[in-house]
């Protein structure tokens, strides 16, 4: 077997995991001037690297671990791009014994933000720098420019920021990278970015199932409707990749190409931490909630089959086919309701990452978020730029649906939007997302909800205690088994 022994010390950084994704990286950080060592475990991909894109910059590749160390400059720079999990806390607690205080350490993984907290503690002792590194864009995007969003200290920063914003996509000149915040606030916001990213692919797909089994557009029209679609405030990358995967033809069969995929949609898991850590922090986030049901209906094939089984009656469909006046309106109201709902599944995510930096102290920029996602990341879109504006004029800004320019888009579809969650109720074509941000977004516009009658069930069967109108601090509870039950007021 062949090997590498590298010059010691002669490396900005280096990259642990050559898959795909880390040797896009790496290349990248080699094609803007970065001094990049590289190892794998299995040393074929070191070396098929080094053999198919050696030239593209200075590479120093490493047969061992400990050479790998070896070759960084000090203070070291470790990217970890490994399979999150057991092989990630592998790689840390290698890395960890071959590194001396001031190193820096960076998981670049999907990582649940948590056990970057954990990590980052237990490194910090040693006196070794952890940064949770979020990455979005996919293979093109590490290899092209993601929108990255580290965290960790603002001195491991210092270092490694330069060489991030230098790889990073960039729009009008700013890079969409930034320091997030500390300890697990980078993965944080990543886990929410992936959230917000099945909200919109299953909004996408609820406006596809609307318009082809309502609308009666054929696969080829509802294409060319997408592609219209990108010359509006819905202009995007999941806009764009859609129009390519409905204008697919199969070429075994001839067939519109998303029919011969097989309706169940699979996850990672980002999308369920996404909604599970929402509930743990008290903040609602349905729509993201709904996508991530969504998939876990369409993957539950024998469920699936036995309800069809048992004949519950369908919708109502159209008893003809919609005029063309008809279809034109309804395909206005569908992007009406998907414009609205997109803009409260963002809102959502937003008061996600705005709670969770509240809650531990991250002292995270909403504006740079948005900022930093417009470009390189899956959920880049023409919309972040209004929320960038947002921000900017009011950093505070309690919610997004309150944002100038946002409200007034809301108030705008709204009339389409409740239609189309009519017709989608009425047809039973299912649109859980589009219908729970519609409800979301009435439920925080309502000047009284009936959260009070579920506060009086429970303070009937738990004696739960209540707030009464007229006196929002005090605490009461009513003798409900007493004659007469009369209430009293807790200290």
């Amino acid at each position: 077997m062949s090997g590498f022994t590298p010059e010691a010390s002669s490396a900005d950084l280096g990259v642990y995991g050559l898959g795909v994704m880390g040797a896009n990286l790496a290349r990248n950080l080699a094609r803007h001037g970065h001094s990049v060592a590289v190892f794998n475990r299995t040393l074929a991909r070191t070396e098929r690297l080094m053999e198919r894109h050696g030239s593209e910059g200075d590479f120093v590749p490493a047969s061992e671990l400990k050479d790998f160390v070896a070759s960084l400059r000090v203070p070291r720079v470790a990217i970890i791009m490994v399979q999150a999990g057991a092989g990630t806390e592998a790689a840390i607690s290698q890395l960890a014994d071959l590194m001396e205080p001031g190193d820096i350490i960076v998981d670049a993984g999907n990582t649940l933000y948590t056990d970057t907290r954990r990590r980052e503690e237990a490194l910090r002792q040693r006196g070794i720098h952890f940064v949770g590194m979020g990455v979005s864009g996919g293979e093109e995007g590490a290899l092209l420019g993601p929108s990255i969003m580290p965290g960790g200290t603002a001195e491991s920063y210092r270092r490694l920021g330069p060489m991030l914003e230098s790889i990073s996509a960039h729009v009008d000149g700013m890079p969409c990278c930034t320091h997030v915040g500390p300890d697990g606030a980078g993965h944080f916001v990543k886990m929410v970015h992936n959230g917000i990213e099945y909200a919109d692919m299953q909004l996408i797909a609820e406006a596809y199932d609307l318009l082809r089994h309502v609308g009666g557009l054929s696969v080829p029209e509802i294409a060319e409707v997408f592609r219209s679609w990108k010359d509006s405030e819905l202009d995007s990358y999941l806009i764009d990749i859609t129009t390519e995967v409905l204008s697919r033809t199969d070429p075994a069969t001839d067939e519109p190409f998303v029919d011969v995929i097989v309706d169940a949609a699979s996850q990672k898991g980002t999308g369920v931490w996404t909604t599970q850590t929402a509930l743990e922090l008290g903040v609602a986030v349905p729509a993201i909630a709904e996508a991530t049901f969504a998939r876990a209906a369409s993957s539950s094939a024998p469920v699936r089959a036995a309800v069809r089984a048992a004949a519950i009656p369908a919708g109502t469909t159209p008893r003809e086919p919609l005029s063309a006046q008809e279809r034109e309106a309804f395909i206005d109201s569908v992007k009406q309701a998907l414009y609205g709902s997109k803009i409260a599944a963002y809102a959502q995510g937003f008061d996600e990452i705005a709670t969770a930096s509240q809650r531990y102290d991250w002292d995270i920029n909403l504006g740079d978020m948005a900022t930093i996602w417009r470009a390189g990341c899956i959920i880049r879109a023409r919309f972040l730029e209004d929320i960038t504006r947002a921000y900017a004029q009011d950093p505070a800004l309690p919610s997004l649906l309150t944002a100038p320019g946002l409200s007034e888009a809301l108030a705008s579809a709204l009339p389409a939007w409740r239609q189309v969650v009519a017709t989608s109720a009425l047809t039973g074509v299912p649109a859980p997302a589009f219908a729970s941000s519609l409800a979301y977004v009435d439920q925080l516009r309502a000047e009284r909800l009936p959260a009070a009658l579920i506060q009086g069930q429970r303070d009937f069967f738990g004696s739960h205690t209540y707030h009464r109108v007229d006196d929002p601090e005090g605490v009461y509870h009513v003798l409900w088994a007493e004659p007469g039950r009369p209430e009293e007021k807790w200290d």
